[in-house]
């Protein structure tokens, strides 16, 4: 069989090179092509302008194995019934919007997802949830976010009743880089926990493989979620 391919979501924003400055460019981080590389799979990255059309989204869906929902900036809370905290990031609608089509088409196709950090706040919004806008306000610390720039590095543990348990084990260190949670989750259920309680990873046991986490397994080692990712979207 063919490599699957893995779509990649996309940041949109201002990049340089060369000569080149602050030129409007979509692009994700490297470390997500070389983990889906690395698995075995072909990364496509998909900006948010190919899906602003039902004709262009279903494109997308139909030729799509699979689905990284990769992080990035705060999702606009107006779309989950809320105003911007204070520290609430500059939105970017036509991500959001993108994004939020992106999961909704692949659960329908039952096609394997993985969110991840921002990505499982995506998840969780599009889905009806709400979002915990600051967390140092609910926990009375930074530990998820420690300094700009500056990975967290916290235990998990995890529902032993879980596909998550099947890929990473009962617990796992992880680095976190996020100042924003999960409220609620309509339709996933809850398989991870940061020791101070926070939701740190849903999934839908109603499909094959939905994942969300809200730590960042690019930034590690360790290659078993992106390898269950692309071997799941190989059976797809």
């Amino acid at each position: 069989m063919p490599p699957p391919l893995i779509g990649l979501s996309s940041y949109v924003g201002p990049a340089s090179w060369r000569t080149w400055h602050d030129v409007p460019a979509a692009l994700v981080p490297q470390a997500y092509v070389d983990h889906v590389l690395a698995a075995g799979g072909i990364p496509v990255i998909i900006p948010p302008a190919a899906t602003t059309t039902t004709e262009m989204l279903d494109v997308v869906g139909e030729r799509l194995d699979g689905l990284i929902l990769v992080g990035g900036p705060d999702l606009d809370p107006t779309g989950y019934g809320q105003s911007p905290h204070p520290l609430a990031q500059q939105p970017n609608p036509e991500r959001d919007a993108a994004e939020v089509a992106l999961i909704a088409t692949m659960r329908q196709r039952q096609r394997p997802v993985l969110g991840i950090c921002r990505g499982v706040q995506v998840m969780a919004v599009a889905a009806g949830g709400q979002l915990i806008q600051h967390l140092p306000d609910a926990l009375g610390h930074e530990g998820h976010s420690p300094e700009p720039g500056v990975y967290g590095e916290h235990d998990i543990t995890i529902s032993p009743d879980s596909r998550l348990h099947a890929i990473l084990g009962p617990s796992s260190r992880v680095s976190s880089y996020h100042h924003q949670g999960l409220a609620d989750h309509p339709g996933y259920v809850a398989t991870a926990w940061a020791p101070d309680g926070i939701v740190e990873a849903i999934e839908d046991p109603g499909l094959p493989f939905c994942i969300g986490v809200l730590w960042h397994p690019e930034k590690g080692a360790d290659p078993r979620l992106f390898q269950a990712l692309v071997t799941a979207a190989g059976h797809a």
